[in-house]
């Protein structure tokens, strides 16, 4: 089992789509592993203030019936930043998606997350760095059950938790801590959590997309500021935008 210093919360979502700009959580289920190895379970629907696209609820099976009486994120996020206060995360795709959607909605509701001292351990990323596969298939390789009630946030966060628990048996070179598996997986250093900036080897900031990728986001700054304000017109997440807010005025700054 992993050994640790501080609690680790393990996050999974349902939302009504994939777009970190445009899509809402319907379902949050966290669940934190104490100090001591003792589980403390959270599970909320979520209303999302938009209708849920028939498509998705055909995937996860909540409907607009089901959360048009469920508290808002705004409603909730308070309870939420609380019960993550001082806890590493982990989950399932949770760098790439859950944590991104998580700190949006968070930003929407006006309350500030600082999450740069958590340690982020993605399962996911240990399966994919180990052996490639999905959930299901990770569950059924580590665990030899099959997912029961795949896409419900509480089922696939407990599957997350004991395809971790099996990885640390099976591969003997991860260790039991938080440290130690970050060490063989990597920790991505990252700017924003949707990931449109990234670090070089340098280490500046540089765009991660488009006609710049690659190049140094000061440096496109100070010639082409016009494209600051591209960006914070465009379909960007919040957090990208803050982010470049802050890179923005650091390049003003230096000038």
């Amino acid at each position: 089992m992993l050994e640790l210093t501080r609690p680790i919360a393990f996050i999974d979502l349902e939302t009504t789509g994939v777009n970190l700009t445009n899509d809402r959580i319907v379902e949050l289920a966290i669940v934190k592993i104490m100090a001591d190895g003792t589980r403390i379970a959270k599970r909320r629907l979520i209303n999302p203030q938009m209708p849920i696209p028939q498509g998705t609820s055909d995937i996860h099976g909540i409907t607009d019936e089901m959360v048009k009486d469920a508290p808002t994120f705004k409603q909730m996020s308070n309870e939420i930043r609380q019960f993550l206060e001082n806890c590493d995360l982990g989950g399932y795709n949770s760098n790439r998606f859950d944590i991104p959607m998580l700190m949006e909605e968070f930003l929407r509701a006006g309350v500030e997350v600082d999450l740069s001292d958590r340690r982020m351990i993605d399962v996911q990323h240990i399966f994919y760095t180990m052996q490639p596969r999905t959930l299901s298939a990770a569950y059924q390789f580590f665990c030899e059950k099959e997912l029961v009630d795949a896409h419900s946030a509480q089922a696939d966060i407990n599957a997350t938790i004991e395809v971790l628990e099996a990885q640390l048996k099976k591969y003997d070179k991860l260790g039991t801590t938080v440290d130690s598996v970050l060490g063989v997986i990597g920790e991505d250093k990252i700017v924003d959590y949707a990931r449109r900036f990234s670090f070089n080897a340098s280490g500046n900031e540089v765009f991660n997309f488009g006609k710049y990728k690659g190049m140094v986001v000061a440096e496109v700054l100070k010639k082409e500021p016009q494209y600051y304000d591209w960006m914070m017109k465009g379909e960007f997440p919040m957090h990208t935008k803050k982010k470049l807010t802050e890179l923005f005025n650091r390049t003003l700054l230096k000038k």
